[in-house]
């Protein structure tokens, strides 16, 4: 017996959410989408989705609705409220937040939905705009079990690596963990760069070489180019990863655990940010630590 693919409807079309949305519309979803930039709504429909004037228009006859928004306070001002999600949501309705917020917010989220007769997951992501574009994300989740089984395909339409991870509020845990990872990882590549290049090495070939052994990784390999040509387009902007820093080092202290490295590159990244780079990609880290240096911009 053969079942429909449930109607999407995607919220926020940004860096992540335009191609995770093509993805699914590749897959043979129907996706009807709403976000700000009028720009993004013509990608959308050039793509073969259905473009919505507004938030209610796009959830009214949705099964499933999907949000990808920049942080906590944009995920409450489109969950919240008489142009809402869940004021214009249809009972039994499935909502998937695929952006990277507080884990209360994400539990006080779930609490509310349950009023409403909507189910609710936090399904952030990690990967990148290239995850994304390859449909490779990692994607770590919090809710029920029933509503991850019945979410499974569409995330497998979006990643690679799809694990839940417990109740709501658990995938915000282990993507603020993922976060915290990334960017110690970030600032230990940037300053191997700046010893590479101040001691006159080949620094393509260093990078090559690391990558193959115990200190390769995916943040290298991935960001290798961007250190190479000091290109730092962002495809994960460090204002994007200021707030998740914000995020694990207070949920840590909330737990009771330290994060000494982790709050050392908190105040690197916070410092980026101050100068001026927040539009850029987190490998421009690099960037601070040639200014601690002495070298470069």
């Amino acid at each position: 017996m053969t079942h429909a693919l449930p109607k999407i409807a995607w919220i926020g079309l940004g860096i992540m959410g335009s191609p995770m949305s093509e993805n699914l519309l590749k897959a043979g979803y129907d996706v009807t989408g709403h976000t700000l930039e009028q720009d993004k709504l013509d990608r959308l429909t050039a793509a073969g989705g259905t473009a919505a004037s507004s938030v209610a228009e796009a959830v009214a006859d949705a099964d499933v609705i999907i949000t990808m928004v920049p942080a906590s306070p944009q995920v409450e001002a489109i969950a919240y409220g008489p142009g809402g999600i869940l004021e214009n949501a249809r009972a039994g309705a499935l909502l998937i937040d695929m952006s990277s917020i507080t884990p209360q917010t994400s539990v006080d989220l779930a609490a509310a939905a349950r009023d409403k007769g909507i189910r609710v997951l936090d399904a952030p992501v990690s990967g990148g705009e290239a995850g994304a574009i390859e449909a490779v994300l990692s994607i770590m989740v919090g809710g029920d079990q029933a509503d991850f089984d019945e979410a499974r395909p569409l995330f497998e339409a979006l990643g690679r690596t799809v694990v839940r991870c417990g109740p709501h509020g658990s995938g915000q845990t282990v993507k603020a963990a993922n976060q915290l990872i990334v960017a110690v990882n970030i600032q230990a590549c940037a300053e191997a760069v700046v010893f590479l290049e101040k001691s006159g090495v080949d620094l393509a070939a260093a990078l090559d070489v690391l990558a193959g052994g115990l200190a390769g990784s995916t943040v290298l390999t991935r960001k290798k180019d961007n250190f190479l040509r000091r290109d730092f387009r962002p495809g994960f902007r460090i204002d994007l990863h200021h707030k998740d820093m914000g995020i694990v080092t207070d949920a840590a202290r909330t737990v009771g655990a330290a994060l000494p490295v982790g709050a050392v590159v908190a105040q690197l990244v916070a410092s980026l940010r101050a100068q001026g780079d927040g539009g850029l990609d987190h490998s421009a880290l690099l960037r601070t630590v040639e200014r601690l240096s002495g070298a470069g911009a």
